[in-house]
């Protein structure tokens, strides 16, 4: 299609999707996703489902042996360096073309900041509630940007799900946050709370920044630079306001491990579904990484679960499939090209 772009197309967020494909087209006429579609399936399977196990193995192994969250930030960056042999190998520079190097470094930036505050606060509150806080606070700030850039509009069904899946977030965190403990307890899980908060805010802006670029090798520079950036951050810091543990135990290298793999398929999905549909949408289908994380904290962890989590989860999940169902759609095969 001309004008199109294999990371970037506007089009595809100011057109209304295509109708159904009648049962009976020719072979040659088939129904494929559009681009909407494999976003939202790509953010949901690939992007909420991972994400959500990070949160347990963060929290296993700051119990296991007290690993901090900036050096558990910096595992994950040493996992992306590698992959700088791609880009060499594909004969792109590190950094990024000249005219987008300063936004791809900015989404960096972004990035590291809101994924230092989530492992920050997984320690602080519990999975769960971190999660909640922080896919809630994304989905609200582009939402908000949506509403100040016309091109990027969301239908009616659009918005029902995003307001009912943000109020089942307020549900279940609603109840954590009125219960906060007076003294020196409440002002730590006040704090957990507020970076979950600034790390939902921070992933926004970084989904609407990279939105932004457009050149081939868009993915692979913006997983490496957030590997740079993150470890020329993350290492000064570490010895300045944590200390640095060195794990001794198998639970706590398993833990790490599973950690870095995950995060990077999250990391790839929710880039690449980002460029396929509206970023509300894909922060509102992420939220199901809210849902995997009380599982696992009630089945794993053994934390408890209150009714009003159960009951938010239920409408996260009801908000999540009608956003899927009014963005399924398809496209013909074998259109005649103009």
């Amino acid at each position: 299609m001309a004008g199109s772009h294999p990371f970037f197309n506007l089009s595809d967020f100011t057109q209304p999707s295509p109708p159904s494909t009648p049962p009976n087209l020719p072979s040659h006429q088939r129904c494929r996703p559009s681009d909407a579609t494999k976003g939202l399936l790509v953010a949901l399977l690939g992007g909420g489902l991972p994400a959500g196990f990070v949160g347990l193995f963060s929290r296993m192994a700051y119990q296991a042996s007290h690993l901090p969250s900036l050096e558990l930030l910096i595992c994950r960056c040493l996992f992306h360096l590698p992959i700088a042999l791609l880009l060499k190998l594909r004969g792109d520079p590190l950094l990024g073309p000249p005219d987008v190097r300063g936004r791809a470094c900015l989404h960096a930036l972004l990035n590291v900041f809101s994924i230092g505050c989530a492992y920050t606060a997984v320690q602080m509150v519990p999975a769960a509630n971190a999660a909640t806080v922080r896919k809630g606070s994304s989905t609200v700030c582009s939402a908000l940007l949506a509403l100040c850039l016309e091109s990027q509009g969301l239908s009616g069904y659009d918005w029902c799900g995003l307001l009912g899946s943000t109020l089942g977030l307020i549900i279940i965190v609603g109840s954590g946050l009125g219960t906060l403990q007076e003294g020196t307890t409440g002002l730590y899980t006040a704090l957990g709370y507020v970076l979950a908060f600034l790390g939902g805010l921070a992933l926004s802006l970084g989904l609407l920044v990279y939105r932004s670029l457009d050149f081939p090798s868009c993915l692979p520079t913006v997983a490496f630079l957030f590997g740079l950036v993150g470890l020329l951050g993350s290492v000064p810091s570490l010895f300045v306001l944590q200390t640095p543990v060195l794990p001794s135990d198998p639970l706590s290298w398993s833990c790490v491990g599973a950690v870095v793999v995950l995060a990077l398929v999250s990391f790839a999905c929710v880039s690449y579904a980002v460029t396929k549909t509206h970023p509300a949408l894909v922060c509102a289908v992420l939220h199901s990484e809210v849902v995997v994380a009380l599982m696992l904290q009630y089945y794993v962890l053994r934390e408890t679960v209150a009714p009003s989590d159960i009951m938010g989860a239920g409408v996260v999940l009801g908000s999540i499939a009608i956003i899927t169902a009014r963005n399924l759609s398809c496209e013909r095969e074998g259109k005649v090209e103009e």
